[in-house]
């Protein structure tokens, strides 16, 4: 009888450390100036996207990167290189509109006219906006942290939300990379 309850802890545990690993996997630390903002990811609804995020935050890609277009009640764009808004990864995504409604904390892909142009830009919901339902790709929600979000700075709503002085992303970590140096996969086959 022990000996099955102690058999079957041990399942239930090895069970959900490995549940854990993999939510480790799949989360965001988004570290701003007023503290850190964790993003749960879903592979399930866009794989594509949250695979190209992934593989861009390994590489650093998004460190330094500013909010360059941030409107109240909305939503803050970042993911942008030149910090203009124009720029990307160079590497187009196929749009993998799914079931996520665009509420507030929900991060989504931004995208040019073409619904497969999403590069390495995104955005989080500031407010509900369901308006963008099915014409974004959604791929995650902040689960804790809004409240840091919430102080990006904002910009100028009659010039499309265009940041004077925007706010940088500090660094962006995979969860499961925490604590160890993250090196990019085409450095790590060399």
């Amino acid at each position: 009888m022990l000996r099955t309850l102690l058999t079957a802890f041990l399942g239930l545990f090895l069970m959900t450390a490995s549940a854990s690993a993999a939510d480790l996997e799949n989360t965001l630390y988004l570290d701003l100036k007023d503290g850190r903002v964790v993003i749960e990811m879903y592979p399930d609804k866009a794989p594509q996207h949250v695979a190209r995020i992934k593989e861009l935050v390994r590489q650093g890609f998004y460190d330094g990167t500013v909010f360059h277009r941030v409107i109240d009640g909305f939503m803050a764009q970042g993911g942008d290189p030149t910090g203009t808004g124009t720029g990307g990864s160079g590497k187009n995504i196929k749009a993998e509109f799914n079931d996520i409604k665009h509420v507030r904390g929900v991060t989504s892909m931004a995208r040019a006219a073409s619904p497969d142009s999403a590069d390495s830009q995104f955005f989080i919901m500031l407010a509900d906006s369901t308006h963008l339902d099915g014409q974004y790709s959604a791929w995650g929600k902040v689960v804790s942290g809004m409240e840091f979000v919430d102080k990006i700075q904002k910009g100028n709503p009659y010039n499309n939300g265009s940041v004077a002085k925007p706010d940088k992303i500090v660094k962006v970590i995979v969860a499961a990379d925490e604590g160890k140096d993250a090196v990019a996969p085409a450095t790590a086959a060399q």
